[in-house]
């Protein structure tokens, strides 16, 4: 497998460790590429949540170009060990935590914390139909800022609802077999409370 690398930011060209095995499915330099000059490219801090967060390649690109603090969630435990080497070798210890959980637990936990993100990613496995429960839960739950986005990374024949809550859909592009269409939250997201991350998910 090519070694992936951070593209851009404070972090540009440190390499990225994969998840060993085949149970995760790595998001491509150049699909990564592609989706920060559509969300971004850079950021003036704000949180970040990367669910089902496989070598962590997403939240940590976020941190190198500028989002303050991202909190990483995966159920795979070697997947959780990849990304806690590969927070390190970046030096973004200090910005980063990471949990080994499922992503409907987390975001029932983060919402419990009255945590509001800036940019939220989703990349589930393809072969896993949770969109409507994902998406649902993150409008439900108010859970990003005033046009936040959650990138969700799919196959390129999955078509994704336009519109789920407050949630709605911004963008789509397909780049090979992968799909990725981003939301923005147009719902009331005056009333959440943009707090610190506190210690514990």
């Amino acid at each position: 497998m090519k070694a992936m690398r951070v593209i851009s930011g404070t972090c540009k060209g440190r390499r990225l460790q994969a998840v060993p095995g085949m149970s995760t499915r790595p998001t491509t330099d150049k699909v990564k590429e592609a989706i920060f000059n559509m969300i971004g490219p850079y950021f003036s801090g704000g949180n970040g949540l990367d669910l089902f967060a496989g070598s962590g390649g997403l939240g940590i690109e976020a941190l190198s170009r500028g989002i303050e603090r991202v909190i990483f969630v995966d159920q795979d435990r070697k997947a959780v060990q990849t990304v806690r080497k590969n927070v390190a070798a970046c030096g973004l210890e200090k910005r980063a935590e990471i949990y080994c959980n499922d992503a409907e637990r987390a975001l029932k936990a983060v919402a419990k914390r009255g945590l509001r993100f800036a940019v939220i990613f989703l990349d589930p496995p393809y072969k896993e139909k949770q969109w409507p429960t994902l998406l649902s839960s993150i409008a439900g739950r108010q859970l990003l800022e005033p046009h936040g986005v959650v990138v969700a990374e799919h196959s390129a024949e999955a078509e994704l609802p336009e519109e789920v809550g407050g949630l709605t859909r911004w963008k789509r592009e397909t780049y090979g077999i992968t799909g990725v269409t981003i939301y923005r939250w147009e719902g009331d997201g005056s009333d959440g409370e943009h707090c610190g991350l506190p210690r514990e998910l």
